[in-house]
């Protein structure tokens, strides 16, 4: 068989070794792709993530078209009036919540004042989510009690204002009584 080959064309001798490295490569990438590959699962994540990546574009081009200032949800101010459908856009993409509003909220829990002023103004965590037609946001304390005590503390409400500053917007008030 091997006599057989040597005495081919050359040019025959190069289209089989091309063949052969072509099956080669694919069987190779073949038995890698069923040792490593995610296959399902890994297409499902790029696709969860893609619609993801496409979702937070609409709501940036949304929160891109909204006036400077403090914006609202409901009506009796000067201050801009989103619709329900811009407030739960707004809500979605809103991810700063600025010392104005923690102190705010601060200023109805007495424990999170303590905690807040005693261990240097730290914040462990903050969240703004969208829940049952609402915005709610919040913040997580830890730290130091008057008493010495060491607590950790949930604040949070409803978001009813925000700030927005033309590149994005800030939680501007927690209402939490």
């Amino acid at each position: 068989m091997v006599e057989k080959f040597k005495t081919l064309p050359d040019n025959v001798k190069q289209f089989v070794g091309l063949i052969t490295v072509t099956v080669v490569v694919i069987l190779f990438f073949t038995i890698l792709n069923n040792i490593f590959g995610g296959g399902d699962e890994l297409i499902a994540k790029m696709k969860a993530e893609e619609e993801r990546i496409a979702q937070e574009r609409k709501l940036n081009e949304v929160i891109s078209k909204l006036p400077s200032g403090i914006l609202v949800a409901y009506d009796g101010t000067e201050n801009h009036r989103l619709t329900d459908e811009i407030y739960e856009s707004v809500c979605k993409v809103t991810k700063l919540i600025p010392q104005r509003a923690v102190m705010g909220a601060n200023l109805i829990n007495y424990k999170a004042f303590q905690i807040y002023t005693n261990n240097g103004n730290l914040i462990k965590e903050t969240f703004v989510k969208w829940e049952n037609n609402k915005c709610f946001a919040g913040f997580t304390l830890e730290g130091p009690l008057d008493d010495g005590t060491i607590e950790t503390i949930t604040v949070s409400g409803e978001a009813l204002s925000f700030l927005s500053t033309g590149i994005d917007t800030r939680v501007y008030y927690i209402k939490n009584f």
